[in-house]
């Protein structure tokens, strides 16, 4: 009933992708294929029936400690209510633990299914905030915009935000891809990053990490110079030492532990091919 994906699955998936959150086969194709990798897709197919539920395993690490990320977790409107996606998430842990994986970490889509996860075994971390501030104009903030490489970016990931769940360069790589054909920047300077998209006179920060206040500021007003909007809406982890008082901690993600568990207190999960360009 459980098992590994195989690329002749494709359609069944994409069928599942479409129903489920609207997504087209090129992005499932990608995402199956590449993303994650066919041989961390898990389905479910009822003996004689047709594929049912699906998720993926994408590879992860937690400070040197191996997991997965659930991804695209769905099932089909007819086999819901079945215990077909409880069941196929634990054949996926046990085959995880038995591989050496010490966590599962998850984004839920909606509100609502904080509950279904924590029922499972998962609990809520990874908390965010986000704010809105002016940004004043400062026509010496220097800073360099989309030059940086995938390989690059995620150096900076693990140099500003080491206690981060990070994807695999080949993963990572995809994310990157999605994001730009969304419209995303990236603007870096020595002491930090970002990443935004410009919607009308707001920049809306899906990531920002420098040495300080100070850096990350000039990271934002320099995004303004180059774009003219005249506010940022800025999203970061909720245990980020930068603009401390700004933004309440909201649910984001969500861990499960394949054994011991371990302090993720102070971690953070962010470009995890949740984010779009949509305000």
């Amino acid at each position: 009933m459980f098992r590994i994906a195989q690329p002749g699955d494709l359609p069944a998936l994409c069928g599942l992708m479409q129903t489920a959150f609207g997504d087209g086969a090129e992005f499932t194709e990608m995402m199956a294929a590449r993303f994650a990798g066919w041989e961390n897709v898990y389905v479910a197919q009822p003996e004689g029936g047709p594929v049912s539920a699906m998720l993926c395993a994408v590879p992860v690490t937690l400070r040197g400690r191996r997991g997965a990320y659930f991804y695209a977790l769905c099932t089909a409107p007819e086999a819901r209510g079945k215990g077909l996606m409880s069941g196929l998430m634990e054949y996926a842990a046990d085959a995880l633990r038995a591989a050496g994986a010490r966590f599962i970490v998850t984004i839920p889509a909606n509100a609502g299914l904080f509950a279904f996860y924590e029922k499972r075994g998962f609990s809520r971390a990874f908390a965010r905030r986000t704010f809105t501030r002016n940004v004043r104009r400062n026509l010496w903030a220097a800073a360099e915009f989309d030059t940086i490489t995938v390989r690059s970016l995620l150096q900076l990931r693990e140099k500003y935000a080491p206690n981060s769940v990070l994807l695999g360069l080949d993963s990572f790589t995809e994310v990157l891809r999605d994001l730009y054909s969304l419209g995303v920047t990236v603007v870096s300077s020595p002491e930090g990053y970002g990443l935004f998209f410009r919607h009308w006179d707001t920049l809306r920060f899906i990531e920002l990490f420098a040495s300080g206040d100070r850096a990350a500021e000039l990271l934002v007003q320099a995004a303004r110079e180059k774009t003219g909007a005249t506010q940022a809406q800025i999203t970061l982890g909720a245990a980020q030492s930068i603009f401390p008082a700004e933004g309440r901690p909201a649910d984001y993600g969500m861990i499960r532990f394949l054994g011991e568990s371990f302090d993720v207190s102070e971690s953070y999960m962010g470009l995890m091919l949740d984010e779009t360009g949509q305000a």
